[in-house]
């Protein structure tokens, strides 16, 4: 789009020195034949032009104010372009301004994005370190209690039995000939 801006507005500006250049040599060559005429008529007096020299000369003059004419319409011409496209090229400007702050505005979005999911997630985070936090004391006490219960439990099993708590093996498991238990002896 900046190329494109660039182009328009380089050839416009080409095309405008061209017909500044243009405008600038005629407007000397008409200043020159009115020097020349003004010079022909002040400075000799005793010249009178004759009839047909006269005549010549009001059509020179007449093809030159038409050039002139010319010139201008054009010039009018190539000046209503060129206000255009300054309006067009303003415009463009200005829409590249517009798209310039929002871009940075973006990039600036993008730039925080990170900071804020970080605090977002770690404020989300804080309630589920405090539950998990929780859950912990509440595993450590049930724990402790449990330890606690087995082990009166295992006092008290203790003193009913005074004996040792082995395990016993079904016969099947053992063979044929059954053994006896240290608990029956």
């Amino acid at each position: 789009m900046a190329q494109l801006t660039k182009l328009r507005t380089s050839d416009a500006q080409v095309e405008v020195a061209r017909l500044q250049e243009e405008l600038h040599m005629r407007d000397q060559l008409v200043q020159q034949l009115s020097q020349e005429l003004f010079r022909l008529v002040k400075g000799n007096q005793d010249f009178l032009p004759s009839a047909d020299v006269s005549d010549r000369h009001q059509a020179e003059v007449r093809a030159l104010r038409e050039q002139l004419q010319g010139v201008e319409t054009q010039v009018a011409f190539y000046q209503d372009q060129i206000k255009s496209r300054d309006e067009e090229i303003h415009q463009m400007r200005q829409t590249v301004q517009e798209l310039t702050d929002r871009t940075r505005m973006l990039e600036q979005v993008v730039q925080e994005l990170p900071k804020i999911y970080k605090q977002k997630f770690s404020e989300r985070m804080l309630a589920v370190k405090e539950r998990v936090a929780r859950i912990q004391q509440e595993n450590r006490q049930l724990n402790a209690e449990l330890q606690n219960v087995s082990y009166r439990l295992a006092v008290r099993t203790r003193r009913t039995q005074h004996c040792l708590d082995l395990p016993t093996f079904p016969q099947s498991m053992l063979g044929v000939t059954p053994m006896a238990s240290f608990s029956e002896a």
